[in-house]
């Protein structure tokens, strides 16, 4: 599903000096949903794609995505020393995305991050070139991972399923709905295809 405004071209080649960047591309989606598992698959089916790691005021053995934990006092003096290209605040925690995917964009590659829906606008207007990939799936499949992963207690299972349903903000150029009740690997593909649908020039 995609927003009726057309989306500005993207480019996912070889890069070269003169290269246009990336993409980057935003997967969000309510907890349970797979997005690491969607992600990491994305990046293992195509080299054009890249994962940028957030770095998180969460302990370090909390388990989940592939992040890098800080203390909150190490994360506002990275705030302070510019470490961070988008930095927010979300369900009592500090989540950054380093300022080395510029590096990783200038290099052609498409970058796959992992947001928040709150800070989807902001982040459009920062990298430009901005695609969001918003993962569904039904209620009861989320209810059933998130029991089975065990970080939550039945409350905050409940709580986690009432926010599901959030909408996108307004004013989003760009943003393709991926349901992954399912299959991964149907998941994946119909990702790989969103993205290459707002990408051009593109050779798959």
């Amino acid at each position: 599903m995609r927003t009726p405004a057309p989306a500005p071209a993207s480019t996912l080649v070889g890069a070269t000096p003169a290269a246009p960047k990336g993409p980057v591309i935003a997967v969000v989606g309510p907890s349970g949903v797979g997005k690491d598992s969607v992600m990491e698959a994305l990046v293992a089916r195509d080299p054009k794609l890249s994962l940028m790691r957030r770095v998180v005021t969460r302990a370090p053995a909390a388990g989940g995505e592939d992040y890098d934990a800080v203390s909150e006092v190490e994360f506002s003096n990275k705030v302070a020393q510019g470490v961070f290209a988008l930095h927010w605040r979300a369900h009592g925690l500090h989540y950054g995305i380093p300022s080395a995917i510029e590096a990783m964009r200038a290099e052609g590659q498409g970058v796959l991050v992992n947001l928040s829906r709150a800070v989807l606008v902001q982040a459009q207007a920062g990298f430009g070139d901005f695609i969001v990939l918003s993962l569904t799936a039904r209620p009861e499949i989320l209810a059933e991972r998130l029991a089975r992963r065990g970080r939550e207690d039945a409350a905050e299972i409940q709580r986690r399923l009432a926010r599901a349903p959030q909408p996108l903000p307004a004013g989003l150029r760009c943003w393709h709905q991926i349901d992954n009740s399912g299959d991964l690997a149907k998941a994946v593909a119909a990702a790989r295809a969103a993205i290459y649908s707002a990408a051009k020039p593109v050779r798959a």
